[in-house]
């Protein structure tokens, strides 16, 4: 079989054995659910191939990084009525639209991200360093953080009803 030339934008391809090891081909070595976890952090993009069939797996695996993280308990991130709402789409008549929903919203949701720790990265360069006091005390521009803040926070409210009507953020606060 051919090999073919990948280019410097293609995905890692990686290669899952019946005994389900992963292999790396860009790094010519075995993987573990951790790597693949660290490589989606720093923005590599992969894809998880049936080292036999070459069925794409990508979602499958994805989807064990994620049971695996919300297993360690250190940090749990799909609050368990989230992932109950979420269950009870599947299969009913407004489950094909979740996924579009899903996705935009945590797009809005990087892309806020994003401005804010840009607009603190440029905010925090014009104050000076005191030893012993936090570099952004009171700092000019602190309403625009106050607004992507509150609709971040009115997004996942939004969110939240849509999958769990019964949601009153003001009894979850506490």
């Amino acid at each position: 079989m051919a090999k073919t030339k990948r280019g410097p934008n293609d995905p890692t391809i990686i290669k899952k054995y019946a005994n389900r090891r992963l292999y790396d081909t860009g790094r010519s070595s075995y993987v573990t659910l951790d790597d693949l976890c660290d490589m989606v952090k720093e923005g590599h993009d992969f894809v998880v191939q049936d080292a036999k069939s070459g069925e794409d797996l990508t979602r499958s695996v994805l989807t064990q990084i994620i049971v695996d993280q919300e297993s360690k308990g250190e940090e749990n991130l799909l609050p368990t009525d989230f992932l109950r709402n979420l269950i009870g789409f599947y299969g009913g008549e407004n489950g094909s639209m979740i996924p579009n929903y899903l996705e935009q919203t945590m797009d809005i949701f990087v892309k806020n991200q994003e401005q804010m720790k840009e607009h603190m990265s440029s905010m925090q360069s014009m104050f000076p360093k005191v030893p012993g006091v936090p570099k952004m005390t009171a700092m000019p521009g602190g309403e625009a953080i106050e607004e992507m803040n509150r609709k971040n926070i009115e997004m996942f409210e939004r969110t939240m009803k849509m999958f769990n009507p019964s949601y009153n953020a003001k009894e979850n606060e506490n």
